[in-house]
């Protein structure tokens, strides 16, 4: 007599969830750690998700065992007086068995109609799927920008945010809770001042392995990551103060994500792979906040 099929079901992640969870995550992706795991979801309880949104993501079961995971970052910014919607498709695993059933995730993931979705570090061999479900490239590289080499606007001047920032015309106080989350996840966040206005910056430490045809090994360096801007526009505007400061920290390049050479800009663009979204707003190249690449992994 065959066995009965499991019974299934695909809901939210709850609380009570995460100790499984942290040990599912971890037979998925065995190179981090569960305290890597158990950092990311604390942080993801943590953050203010937009009501009405799950803040973890959903979960696959098994006959009540847990056997698959998509993680979802849901944050809201406000553009023009109107909240728009962003989830960040963190990291998505199923165990072999139950392969057949990993669309129940993106179905439930991706129900929230009036949200934009990022997926900014696919795997190749879901590029196809990802095109099938609707998404479409939105950045095909990175720009690795020698941002001092510039030209310094009169009167600028960088200063690292402090708890006690406070906003005004210039800076709302969405900003700043973006700008001190962040330097909360480890990120270096900045303003550029400069006649009497702030403008907010936010970067990451990465390390990059550096290859040369006159050497046999790899020397990896450190760079910055730009993780937020308002607008391209304001970095290379900015960008040789802002280069300075990052020198002096230690990290003489800045990447930023881009689909070609950034006008204005010292260096050099390389493809990486491509990122991609599906909804209402197209993202903004060079804002990466609230993503994996923060949350996860700074």
């Amino acid at each position: 007599m065959p066995s009965p099929a499991p019974r299934l079901r695909c809901r939210e992640i709850l609380t009570d969830d995460l100790g499984g969870l942290i040990e599912l995550l971890h037979r998925g992706f065995p190179e981090q750690q569960c305290e890597h795991w158990a950092r990311a979801l604390k942080r993801l309880e943590a953050h203010a998700t937009p009501a009405g949104y799950p803040k973890f993501g959903y979960l696959l079961e098994s006959d009540g065992k847990l056997v698959g995971t998509i993680l979802v970052i849901f944050s809201s910014r406000y553009v023009n007086g109107e909240q728009r919607i962003r989830g960040n498709v963190a990291s998505w695993y199923v165990e072999p068995a139950f392969r057949g059933y990993a669309a129940l995730l993106t179905q439930h993931a991706l129900a929230h109609k009036n949200a934009t979705f990022l997926n900014i570090s696919p795997a190749q061999n879901t590029w196809p799927i990802l095109k099938a479900q609707g998404f479409v490239q939105f950045a095909t590289g990175q720009f690795k920008a020698l941002a001092a080499l510039g030209s310094t606007p009169r009167g600028s001047r960088v200063s690292p945010v402090s708890p006690d920032i406070q906003p005004d015309q210039d800076l709302s106080a969405a900003e700043i809770t973006l700008l001190l989350d962040h330097m909360n996840y480890g990120c270096i966040s900045v303003t550029c001042n400069v006649a009497n206005r702030r403008l907010p910056f936010i970067f990451s430490r990465r390390w990059h392995a550096w290859k040369s045809a006159y050497v046999p090994f790899s020397i990896s360096l450190p760079y910055a990551l730009l993780v937020y801007c308002r607008d391209i526009t304001d970095f290379v505007q900015f960008a040789a103060p802002l280069g300075q400061f990052l020198i002096r920290r230690g990290m003489p390049m800045v990447f930023i994500d881009s689909n070609g050479p950034i006008p204005g800009l010292v260096g050099k663009f390389s493809v990486t792979g491509p990122k991609f979204y599906r909804g209402p707003q197209a993202p903004t190249l060079g804002d990466v906040s609230y993503t994996e690449w923060v949350m996860f992994c700074t």
